[in-house]
């Protein structure tokens, strides 16, 4: 037996190995949230959000793009801003758990909102 022979036979086994069709996952998305935007938030400034909710608990800056986040008691909400070629300013708000007529939950801003603006003893 030739001695290249085992060689190819190990040359021909990891080609196949490698060339062997890969299961995808099974991958379930959740569903996209509803559209809309909370009236009182949709193009607000980074400023007056600030003034309205607080410090934000993180924010994520990527490239003219932010994401604020909020922690309330039992929610939490995401902001995220866009410069736009104007100030930074809200174009997007979501909340865990949603809402379900929109993608921000009210109940859930509404509670930020207040603790945002209660008193610190």
């Amino acid at each position: 037996m030739p001695r290249y022979l085992p060689m190819a036979f190990l040359c021909a086994f990891l080609a196949a190995c490698a060339s062997a069709p890969k299961e995808t996952p099974n991958v379930s998305l959740p569903p996209a949230p509803p559209p809309g935007e909370p009236a009182d938030l949709a193009g607000m400034e980074a400023s007056a959000l600030r003034v309205a909710f607080g410090a934000p608990a993180f924010v994520r800056k990527d490239g003219p793009a932010e994401m604020w986040r909020y922690d309330g008691a039992g929610c939490k909400a995401f902001f995220f801003l866009y410069t736009n070629g104007s100030p930074l300013a809200v174009r997007h708000v979501e909340t865990v758990p949603r809402g379900s007529e929109m993608a921000a939950y009210a109940n859930c801003l509404a509670q930020i909102r207040q603790h945002a603006a209660s008193p610190v003893s």
